[in-house]
């Protein structure tokens, strides 16, 4: 099987697409939250803001892309609010399915909000803002990342804890095909 290319800078359409994926996810959950008050919705940005930062200064840091423009725009981010950290620690890093939660909950609590106002008052809109929330956050990010950005990325190829973590579906389906 043939390796793909890395980028050392990705192409701006990328972070650009990877980015509209990510606020839309968040957008969305707002607003679905915001059908409870908006303290709510407000609680939500603040939390995806946290998952964002805490990226930022648990992984991105020790990144390849430190500096460099990723396929999620957080490398040039990055170094305006953090020192550069260690590479070798983003390599020998361990994620595990608790450390992905918080990741994951940006979507299902929206998800399950969303249902719960269906519930109580049906209207079409929220049917809709779900549906399109549950595209992005599978289908969106799942594109975003096995066709854009992960698929070209250097420190993927250097040694990625994600990918060790995710992986490993893949490449059992993989030995299957051999």
């Amino acid at each position: 099987m043939e390796e793909a290319k890395g980028y050392e800078h990705f192409p701006i359409w990328i972070v650009i697409l990877s980015s509209l994926v990510a606020v839309s996810i968040y957008a969305i959950g707002a607003y679905v939250l915001a059908g409870f008050g908006i303290w709510l919705s407000i609680l939500y940005l603040i939390c995806c803001l946290w998952i964002e930062v805490s990226v930022l200064r648990g992984s991105c840091v020790n990144c390849y892309y430190y500096g460099k423009v990723c396929g999620f725009g957080k490398g040039r981010l990055c170094p305006l609010l953090f020192k550069k950290g260690d590479p070798q620690k983003f390599v020998e890093r361990e994620v595990s399915w608790s450390q992905v939660l918080p990741d994951l909950l940006v979507s299902i609590f929206p998800i399950v909000g969303g249902v719960t106002l269906l519930v109580r008052d049906f209207t079409w809109l929220v049917v809709v803002m779900l549906a399109i929330l549950v595209v992005l956050s599978l289908g969106g990010n799942a594109v975003v990342r096995g066709s854009f950005a992960c698929k070209y990325c250097k420190q993927r190829q250097i040694g990625c804890p994600a990918e060790k973590l995710f992986g490993k579906k893949m490449q059992a389906e993989e030995s299957y095909d051999d």
